[in-house]
């Protein structure tokens, strides 16, 4: 097995592809940390703090404060992602092989079918009943759908189809359409819903070429632009409430899906004004979402400190937009900041700290934290193969 390993770390690491070994090393580093003896689910912090820890991104007060000896569904997703980008970077069975075994067999321990329609729950289902999110199983459907797009084998497919189910009973008329945020507390529409609720839609059409998927991811785009977005500077606010107050916080992740969805949009449809639009806000968040550091003498713009993950979706929109225009300013503005955080934001054991300007460190790492930075070089990794050919 050890001979197995070092095999695989060997065939990363040829080739000088630095991003790739640096998604592969992480990978390694949160699987020696975050790993517990005798199941595939995960700690939520290293070091673990499960008596103190509160999972502040919860609906239910009294979830919030339980503590708990495994990761909660969000961060335990990040791992899906993480070696699915892996995956698509080398086309590497041995990636398919770890979310088959691993990977996914944990997941289930979150899929809820005691409720109906069936879907994935925040906590393991062996655990009192747990809310359930609409925009964490999106999340799933999206990395579903990619696994069925790189291997086209329909057992992930069915799953992204089921979870579809989930997020469609997650709907109604009220507000002129859109997604709830959570199904025990339908309160507020969210964009960390309909934004990557329109993004799941249109890969689904890519996978199906079904035209009510198409419509349905347009139908989300639209609602989310129109009820969400800031017209002043592009960026897209945080949710809306029933009563029509807006949320006016302003997330990476949330602005980074409208753009992977309007590219996406673009390149189905061929429709000029989604590639204006994705162009708009890349520049947008490009303008909010990074600062020049001038004492520091960094010539390149720095990511601002936030939730590590927030970044890493939006790079998803980055990436989308550069597979399409070809404008490597912001990739490269990426590269940079990844260059940096190697060297200066990642520990001796291999864990990264959150601050992009590498002044302050995380006593307790999160594990979405890792997951985004694996995903974040791997990406980077798939951008350097298609740029090589």
């Amino acid at each position: 097995r050890r001979q197995r390993q070092m095999c695989i770390r060997d065939r990363v690491i040829v080739g000088n592809e630095p991003a790739l070994a640096r998604a592969k090393q992480t990978l390694d580093s949160l699987y020696s940390y975050y790993s517990i003896p005798g199941t595939q689910l995960l700690r939520e912090n290293y070091p673990s703090n499960i008596a103190e820890y509160t999972a502040t991104y919860l609906a239910s007060e009294e979830q919030k404060n339980m503590p708990n000896q495994y990761s909660y569904l969000w961060p335990y997703s990040g791992t899906f992602s993480a070696v699915n980008a892996l995956f698509e970077a080398t086309q590497d069975t041995i990636y398919q092989s770890l979310l088959n075994k691993k990977v996914l067999v944990g997941l289930e321990e979150y899929f809820d079918t005691r409720r109906v329609p069936e879907a994935y729950a925040s906590y393991i289902n062996t655990a009192p009943q747990s809310d359930r999110f609409y925009d964490d199983n999106i999340w799933l459907g999206i990395d579903f759908t990619d696994t069925y797009l790189i291997t086209k084998e329909n057992k992930y497919l069915q799953k992204a189809e089921l979870i579809w189910k989930f997020i469609e009973s997650g709907t109604d008329n009220k507000l002129g359409g859109g997604i709830y945020w959570c199904e025990q507390k339908k309160a507020s529409k969210n964009t960390c819903s309909n934004a990557p609720g329109s993004v799941f839609a249109l890969k689904l059409f890519q996978a199906t070429q079904n035209k009510t998927y198409l419509n349905k991811g347009e139908q989300l785009y639209n609602w989310t632009k129109a009820q969400l977005q800031d017209s002043t500077d592009y960026l897209y606010f945080d949710n809306i409430a029933l009563d029509g107050k807006i949320g006016k916080a302003k997330f990476a992740y949330n602005s980074g899906q409208m753009m992977q969805s309007a590219a996406l949009l673009y390149r189905i449809t061929g429709e000029k004004k989604y590639l204006q639009d994705a162009q708009r806000l890349a520049a947008a968040c490009y303008n909010r979402f990074f600062s020049h550091d001038l004492q520091s003498g960094r010539k390149y713009k720095v990511l601002n400190r936030g939730d590590v993950w927030f970044t890493a979706i939006m790079f998803r929109g980055f990436v989308e937009l550069y597979g399409i225009d070809r404008n490597s300013l912001y990739i490269d503005a990426f590269r940079e900041n990844l260059d940096f955080a190697w060297t200066v934001m990642r520990e001796k054991n291999g864990l990264f700290n959150d601050d992009w300007s590498g002044k302050t460190k995380n006593d307790s790492k999160w594990l979405l934290t890792q997951f985004a930075m694996v995903e974040m070089y791997a990406r980077l990794a798939s951008i350097d193969k298609e740029n090589n050919r």
